[in-house]
């Protein structure tokens, strides 16, 4: 594999609502916040393998955390929501 791609796509992101949104073809990953679409969709056609529809990508943004007398803040970030075309899907995740 591409390493290049790898800086890119970061980790997949699983949650329930990711979940979810697997039934209909769209796939939840945290990229680099530097990426751009097309250098995603690139990626993931690479290294999955797939057909990409489209990618809609949102910033994270930082928020204050507490734990005791301690304060911090979060990670910031970015995440990608790949469709990809009908019939194809991501294996694994």
């Amino acid at each position: 594999m591409d390493t290049k791609y790898l800086e890119i796509i970061k980790a997949p992101l699983v949650t329930e609502k990711s979940r979810d949104g697997q039934q209909n073809g769209k796939y939840t990953f945290l990229v680099s916040e530097k990426a751009t679409k097309t250098e995603i969709k690139e990626a993931i056609e690479k290294l999955f393998k797939v057909e990409v529809v489209s990618i809609q990508t949102l910033n994270i943004k930082v928020k204050k955390k507490r734990v005791g007398r301690y304060t911090g803040l979060s990670n910031r970030g970015k995440k990608a929501i790949v469709t990809l075309k009908d019939g194809m899907t991501i294996e694994n995740m």
